[in-house]
């Protein structure tokens, strides 16, 4: 089988966020998911994405990390389809993605690739001050301290695919000293439900915002760049006024990982219709085969 690695969000090698790709022969089945686990877990990276070929247009992927199968994963999904392309399985054009999330439009243009997020749902909100501050606690913030310092955005559970904790911090400073105690926060993580913690600050003036992404309870302790979670923070900042219907959104992650990612979003709602694409480009780092 062809396997990949793909610096995905990023146009630069070592940028961004790393993401193991297999192409499986045509005709050929999913490996069993202890194998994809494996596989993961070899690569070593947050996500390993396997495709199945189901048409000209039209794929099947399925995202493992080092510990279990996943719904959705934005930058496995912009490493695998510049992998197809690089491949030359794929030229420019759209194409359907089946994912266990649901079904999703990927359009290839290039090196640029853009992808439909799932429909955006808000799960929930931490508005009471004790679990407020047992989440800043765990972040290894002082969440009375953001308040005073003015912050006035709440953590919100949003979904774009895989639901996560927005949590908003107010400087970049703030965002550079969180340091998660990462056994408490996969506990948390279980508990409300959610993948991890999304992290983010509208402090800077390059950005519409800059964030940081923590999943412990996926064997991830940090992560680069993450397009479900910069989907459901874009989604998060239409309900919150700091992104509009028409925007086109720019999100940095992965500076403290010295991977610095830009994760390009944009957004239509009209009423109960929302619309967030996420995309970005793929620089491939490695090619090979793997005998699974």
């Amino acid at each position: 089988m062809k396997i990949y690695v793909v610096d995905a969000f990023t146009d630069v090698i070592f940028g961004g966020n790393p993401a193991g790709v297999v192409i499986l022969p045509e005709g050929a089945d999913f490996p069993d998911d202890e194998t994809c686990v494996k596989t993961a877990a070899e690569m070593r990276y947050s996500e390993t994405a396997f495709i199945k070929r189901l048409g000209e247009k039209e794929f099947n992927i399925r995202y493992f990390t080092p510990a279990a199968e996943v719904e959705l994963c934005g930058h496995a999904t912009i490493g695998s389809f510049a992998a197809l392309r690089y491949g030359g399985y794929i030229g420019d054009g759209t194409y359907l993605n089946h994912t266990i999330s649901g079904d999703i439009y990927v359009d290839v243009d290039g090196d640029r690739i853009l992808m439909d997020m799932a429909k955006p749902v808000k799960i929930g909100e931490i508005t009471e001050e004790e679990k407020l501050n047992e989440l800043y606690s765990i972040m290894g913030l002082d969440y009375a301290a953001q308040k005073a310092s003015g912050l006035e955005l709440m953590p919100q559970m949003i979904s774009t695919g895989l639901p996560d904790i927005m949590m908003p911090v107010k400087t970049l400073k703030d965002l550079e000293d969180i340091a998660p105690d990462f056994p408490d926060l996969s506990k948390l993580s279980e508990r409300y439900e959610v993948v991890g913690v999304h992290a983010f600050t509208l402090d800077g003036d390059d950005a519409t915002a800059h964030a940081r992404n923590f999943a412990p309870l996926y064997d991830i302790d940090e992560e680069a760049a993450t397009g479900t979670s910069n989907g459901a923070l874009t989604y998060y900042g239409y309900l919150n006024g700091f992104v509009r219907s028409g925007d086109d959104v720019k999100i940095i992650q992965g500076e403290k990982m010295g991977r610095p990612s830009a994760i390009l979003t944009h957004i239509e709602a009209k009423g109960d219709n929302c619309l967030i694409r996420v995309g970005g480009r793929g620089i491939m780092v490695l090619e090979g085969e793997i005998n699974i």
